[in-house]
């Protein structure tokens, strides 16, 4: 338990995760605002399969000593765009998918097993690190926020009026392909960003369980983004200052808060469900 939680030398451990705490307010603002549009057009495992090339991504630019947080931006890219050129229709999109992840994965993984560096770079890659977001990296992310944010506020209503009924929009002549391709793309640089911090391998933890849970609380168009904004913040800048005592990996700190907002909401929502049917 001592291993799990060692809060002695707390107030001079706070500065060193500076740049993790603003790295994790922004990933909680990005990937609680696209997890909406992630859950409500069903896209849960696009964002798995994204980031499998976006590992591979950062565990080539690893090899070769190039920016890991560019080879992570390329890879998710080039998943989004197959994925939206290839993917229109769902059963289409989940078998490109379920193509891309192992190839990725298998990628990422002979990336590493040739890098003949620290092992810790190697670890960081599938479950994130903690004191790894150096002032590049904080920059980057801002920037990245500012654009995936920015972006989505500008396309937010055609893109909800597409994602919760794609022929009334097309009829109402709504550009849904166009915006089908600037979300798949605004996912890209969401999942990318969010692999530098919780890792490969547990990016759907920001990216739709927040999301998830505040859906299963209220449908009100106002609150879902603001709840899942506000449990996407908790998970993984609580994750950060729980792992800052624990001298543990971030990864299992975040996916057990993201994991225990959810079940809350579950059981919010089922009460509601009992007192209503009282």
């Amino acid at each position: 338990m001592d291993r799990l939680f060692d809060f002695s030398d707390y107030d001079q451990l706070i500065p060193l995760v500076q740049n993790s705490l603003i790295a994790g307010a922004l990933l909680g603002l990005m990937g609680g605002l696209i997890g909406v549009f992630v859950m409500t057009r069903d896209m849960s495992f696009a964002v798995h399969g994204i980031s499998e090339l976006s590992f591979a991504g950062a565990a080539l630019a690893l090899l070769f000593g190039l920016n890991i947080a560019l080879g992570a931006t390329l890879g998710s890219i080039v998943a989004a765009v197959i994925i939206a050129i290839m993917g229109s229709r769902a059963k289409d999109r989940n078998s490109i998918i379920a193509v891309l992840m192992p190839f990725g994965l298998g990628i990422g993984i002979l990336a590493l097993a040739l890098y003949e560096g620290r092992a810790a770079n190697k670890f960081g890659l599938l479950t994130g690190q903690i004191i790894a977001v150096d002032d590049p990296q904080v920059f980057w992310l801002i920037a990245t926020s500012v654009v995936v944010v920015s972006a989505l506020l500008v396309i937010w209503r055609p893109l909800s009026f597409a994602s919760l009924d794609l022929e009334v929009a097309e009829a109402r002549a709504v550009p849904t392909k166009t915006l089908g391709i600037v979300f798949m793309l605004l996912l890209a640089l969401a999942v990318a960003a969010s692999v530098q911090v919780v890792g490969a391998l547990l990016v759907m933890t920001l990216l739709v369980t927040p999301a998830a849970a505040a859906l299963r609380l209220t449908s009100s168009p106002v609150l879902v983004p603001v709840l899942s904004v506000s449990f996407a913040v908790v998970s993984v800048v609580g994750g950060i200052l729980l792992a800052l005592g624990g001298g543990l990996p971030i990864s299992p700190y975040v996916t057990t808060l993201s994991f225990a907002i959810y079940l809350v909401a579950r059981v919010i929502e089922k009460s509601k469900s009992w007192k209503a049917v009282k």
